[in-house]
């Protein structure tokens, strides 16, 4: 899976992705949990719901109501670096709990060191920037991706990006399927 994930962003042709690709290589990406308790919370979790994203986003294109005329490389983009953002974003701790013939032991958990405390899908556009540019369309997919669970008071600014940029719903729709359907 990592080998398909790198292929796909090399096919990505953005000045600056060799970078990008290298940043990621050095990081915690492929060993990283997709969360803490949610969805995907076990190594490698990031990269599986990252690319169950992808291949749910490119059927929600393919087979949307409405025309969306976007390139695969934005698709590709958007999809595999929706959370960014969770690089070097957890660490392991330990807590105790009764195993199954009731004795306690210390067992493994995932937690947040979030040391760059920039938000959520804003803090992935700020990462994926500081190697290539994005689109419009690809910043606001990336930027709302989490849709209405981000605060209530953001909920008009939300469906106006949406209505703006339908694939910025779209992908919202497909990181929502790749959590709840698969739990990756």
């Amino acid at each position: 899976m990592k080998e398909e994930f790198l292929n796909l962003l090399r096919s990505v042709n953005r000045e600056g992705m060799d970078d990008l690709i290298s940043f990621i290589e050095k990081s915690d990406f492929f060993k990283a949990p997709a969360s803490t308790r949610f969805h995907g919370s076990y190594e490698g979790g990031l990269l599986e719901h990252s690319m169950k994203v992808y291949e749910i986003l490119k059927h929600k294109v393919k087979n949307a109501v409405i025309d969306i005329d976007i390139p695969d490389e934005s698709l590709i983009l958007i999809a595999l670096l929706h959370d960014i953002c969770k690089v070097n974003f957890y660490k392991t701790d330990y807590r105790n709990a009764k195993n199954e013939r009731g004795e306690w032991e210390k067992v493994p958990y995932y937690t947040v060191d979030d040391t760059i405390p920039y938000g959520h899908g804003e803090k992935s556009v700020m990462m994926i920037t500081e190697y290539i540019k994005l689109s419009v369309e690809e910043k606001y997919a990336i930027r709302w991706h989490m849709g209405y669970t981000e605060p209530k008071e953001l909920y008009n600014t939300i469906g106006q990006a949406y209505k703006k940029y339908p694939i910025a719903l779209l992908m919202h729709e497909a990181d929502l399927e790749a959590t709840y359907f698969y739990d990756i």
